[in-house]
């Protein structure tokens, strides 16, 4: 960096934090911690990793793979250390001094809680919270795309990510045609367990999860939506677990609650709109801002929902779903989704800490702006 003092020169420098604090979700118990960890380790930290109870086992396989590769590699596996355990594990690692920075993806109710405690003591925090993500589709828009991208994002895993579609934002002139598509392919769904590759659709991870479910289908109806595709809970051989529950569709308003709330469950709202202006502002107007699209073969329109006056959200798509995400990418949303982002170019720098440097190499002492302090 050009110093304005002659004879000096500056430079930064990025040093590592020490400590990484990373708590993961049940949904992608491997991919949340591994794009944190694996960055906190290129940057020279250390990791301590919260696995959501949820999921023990997948966590300790996971850390039995990495302890492998660290004593082949000669790196002390202390290097990545793991906690299973319910919130007070968080609560102890939010709470401590030693660790600079905590990365933590779940719900909006859990985030508010680690952003507040991290940031009493003035620690960071990356935070990766609710969506509840909307497609815009235009008068325009190719209906094949559409059809593959909303039911994708929509059942995928159940509904259960957090860039899982939740509402379709339907230009009237094309509404009756999107709903009857979707409508059919649901119908063709199959549902059941994921590790048959023949299966769309696997289980809630447990009974709170589908309690959660219902009660939305119920208030939904309370509201005035109409189900397209109705909802429940799938009994019989092979879904004993009590799980397992059925994708649904249903026709809302755009300010109904439910609509502005996120369930993690294959729950899809469709919602009908007259003009762009009115799709972005039904759109924009939940308290998330996670992930987004719109469905248009019009330039114009899908400019203007990646411009300031389009999409909220901190992933804007055109003519692909709001689901599956890049690493290449960086992820992360707005308003109550949180803030900070994971992967992506300049992701690192949230690993490190930055520190100005300015070396005198001459044998006077000039300050900078000019400042005289003769005496």
């Amino acid at each position: 960096i050009q110093s304005e003092r002659p004879y000096h020169r500056m430079m930064e420098q990025w040093h590592p934090l020490g400590i990484v604090g990373v708590i993961s979700a049940f949904n992608f118990p491997v991919a949340v911690w591994s794009w944190n960890a694996m960055l906190a380790l290129v940057c020279g930290d250390v990791v301590v990793w919260k696995p959501s109870e949820k999921v023990p086992l997948c966590s300790v396989a996971c850390q039995n793979i990495f302890r492998e590769v660290l004593e082949e590699n000669g790196v002390p596996e202390g290097v990545v250390t793991i906690i299973n355990g319910d919130y007070k594990v968080g609560e102890f690692m939010t709470t401590d001094p030693r660790v600079p920075l905590i990365s933590a993806t779940g719900s909006i109710r859990m985030g508010k809680i680690v952003g507040g405690v991290v940031a009493s003591r003035l620690g960071r925090s990356i935070l990766e919270l609710g969506g509840n993500n909307g497609i815009i589709v235009t008068p325009s828009a190719d209906l094949k795309l559409v059809l593959t991208g909303a039911l994708f994002g929509a059942v995928g895993t159940a509904g259960q990510r957090c860039t899982s579609t939740r509402r379709l934002i339907v230009h009237e002139s094309v509404y009756n045609e999107v709903k009857q598509n979707l409508a059919n392919a649901y119908k063709q769904l199959h549902i059941g367990n994921p590790l048959d590759e023949h299966n769309h659709v696997g289980p809630l991870i447990d009974r709170d999860a589908v309690e959660k479910y219902l009660n939305a289908i119920e208030e939904v109806k309370k509201e005035g939506g109409k189900f397209l595709v109705e909802g429940g809970v799938l009994e019989g051989k092979g879904y004993e677990s009590g799980c397992y529950v059925k994708p649904c569709i249903a026709e809302v308003e755009h300010d109904f609650r439910m609509v502005h709330e996120e369930t993690f469950a294959p729950i899809l709202y469709l919602i009908k709109y007259k003009d762009l202006e009115q799709a972005i502002a039904y759109h924009n107007e939940v308290p998330q801002g996670l992930s987004s699209a719109i469905m248009t073969t019009n330039m114009r329109e899908a400019e203007q929902f990646l411009s300031v006056a389009g999409s909220d959200c901190g992933i804007a798509n055109v003519n692909i779903g709001t689901s599956g995400a890049e690493i290449g990418g960086a992820f992360g949303g707005e308003k109550e989704t949180g803030g900070g982002r994971e992967s992506g170019s300049d992701s690192w720098k949230a690993y490190m800490r930055r520190q100005t440097n300015t070396v005198n190499y001459s044998t006077e002492l000039p300050l900078a702006q000019g400042i005289k302090f003769d005496l």
